[in-house]
């Protein structure tokens, strides 16, 4: 494999091509409108222009992509995470055109893709799963029947695609049909699906998840696990691996079970299995993601392994490197995800430009980003800017560190999610490994949000010192001059 084409853009990508350039393997992105000026394009040996900022038009644009790989002549194609990852059709068409598609079997990526084909197949290998229904539900009166059997409160779910869309917890009877409804109309509108099933609801649970990754050879390992419980409109902000609940006998089981999960589909590559954990640490199968995870630095902090580098041996019809016992954890690692978001308002996107851009740096940081300031964060997109990971020698000592750092990034421009982080990573609940999916719900109102005054001033420094050199010395923005020094 001399040259790979990444599908997709920001800093999976950049992440991608330096494993690749580490390797000697040539790269190749393609972009659009919004991000001709990206990191990424300018990083990657070849770049290709493919279509508007819509992501329709470029980067879900099926032909457009296999047209760059067959001009580049490249090797393979790596799809990143979201956008075409997980889409059978375009795994497919790039098998089809005589490329290797850097993850899973079409095979393992049309089982997992649908939730209810995936319990149906995992159902085979005794993996623990949420009491609920084994088909689609046709109608609300159906699905009413059914949940009273079950008992309330119970989770709709959609049966294709994933991150929050189309699921609704139910409390009662009452409002089951309108929330059947909802959850059927989002399921259609995000995913052209509105098949959903009924599953009981695990109440106050723990999400986590497993990463697994396999070769063309049969061999199957997990690599410890991730903890993501704290959460946002069900998507992840914060993870950190191990996870303080879980400990060796229950590390053991849930792995096993992974593996399992992965032998139902004949999986190959990188992979994560996820699971919810109940108060008395029982462990119910979610659903499988045939991809490579957003947070998948934690998982390579701890084992020391470069999952592309692996996704790209396995690719090649390498065997996996390592047994199971050679797996080891190497201390902790914390990731979070630093969004464009306001936390004051709902987390609702707070789109802008980086008027000032400063990455923390020191040992046990690593910052995976996909901008440089001066650059707007484009609506057509994710509102992710950077995931900012910290590796400690502990738990402590890993959130401690992170603490550190969020101190030490700097973003001006718009509202972001580092002060909401900031908070849940200080909180007694998080700090004592006692919290679940419902962090947000049960510990988290905006007016707990600290905002010290010396941050206030700096900023208002800075928006002053920008002003001045505009109008009078614009070279002057090209001065390194912090804003903290300036509020002094």
């Amino acid at each position: 494999m001399k040259k790979v084409l990444v599908s997709n853009r920001g800093e999976i990508a950049l992440r991608v091509m330096r494993t690749l350039k580490r390797m000697g393997i040539r790269s190749v992105a393609v972009y659009s409108d919004a991000d001709r000026d990206a990191p990424f394009v300018k990083f990657a040996d070849e770049a290709c222009h493919i279509g508007a900022s819509k992501p329709s038009e470029s980067y879900l644009n099926m032909e457009k992509i296999l047209d760059v790989a067959r001009r580049c002549k490249v090797d393979g194609i790596h799809p990143g995470y979201g956008f075409l990852s997980e889409n059978a059709v375009f795994a497919e068409k790039v098998a089809k055109a005589g490329i290797k598609f850097i993850g899973p079997t079409l095979e393992a990526i049309r089982v997992m893709g649908d939730k209810l084909d995936s319990k149906r197949a995992v159902k085979a290998f005794d993996v623990p799963m949420v009491p609920g229904t084994d088909g689609a539900i046709a109608n609300p009166e159906d699905g009413k029947k059914i949940a009273k059997k079950i008992g309330f409160p119970v989770m709709i779910k959609a049966s294709a695609g994933g991150g929050g869309k189309g699921m609704r917890v139910v409390e009662n009877e009452k409002e089951f049909t309108e929330q059947f409804n909802r959850a059927v109309s989002e399921a259609t509108s995000s995913f052209g699906n509105g098949q959903v099933f009924i599953e009981k609801f695990v109440q106050d649970p723990k999400h986590i998840e497993i990463q697994v990754m396999a070769d063309q050879h049969g061999n199957i390992l997990y690599l410890n696990e991730r903890e993501c419980s704290v959460q946002r409109r069900h998507q992840k902000v914060i993870e950190e691996a191990p996870s303080p609940a879980v400990d060796a006998v229950l590390r053991k089981k849930m792995g096993e079970a992974a593996v399992n999960v992965a032998k139902s589909c004949n999986y190959e590559g990188a992979g994560t299995v996820e699971f919810l954990l109940d108060r008395n640490k029982n462990f119910y199968f979610l659903e499988m993601n045939t991809r490579l995870q957003v947070e998948h630095p934690v998982t390579e902090c701890i084992t020391g392994l470069d999952l592309v580098e692996e996704q790209i041996r396995v690719a090649r019809g390498e065997v996996l490197r390592w047994k199971q016992e050679d797996i080891k954890i190497d201390g902790h690692a914390i990731e979070i995800r630093v969004y464009a978001e306001d936390p004051e308002s709902n987390f609702l996107p707070d789109l802008g430009s980086l008027i000032r851009y400063r990455r923390p740096s020191g040992p046990g940081i690593r910052v995976d980003d996909g901008y440089e300031e001066g650059m707007a964060i484009p609506i057509e997109y994710d509102s992710m800017i950077a995931k900012l990971i910290y590796h400690g020698q502990d738990r402590n000592d890993a959130i401690d560190g992170m603490l550190n750092a969020i101190r030490k990034y700097e973003i001006y421009g718009f509202a972001t999610t580092l002060n909401f982080v900031a908070f849940a990573l200080d909180h007694e609940k998080f700090r004592s490994g006692e919290f679940t999916i419902d962090f947000v719900k049960q510990h988290f109102t905006p007016d707990k949000l600290s905002r010290p005054l010396e941050k206030d001033a700096a900023e208002a420094a800075f928006a002053l010192f920008r002003k001045m050199a505009i109008e009078k010395k614009p070279e002057m923005l090209a001065q390194p001059v912090s804003p903290w020094k300036a509020s002094r």
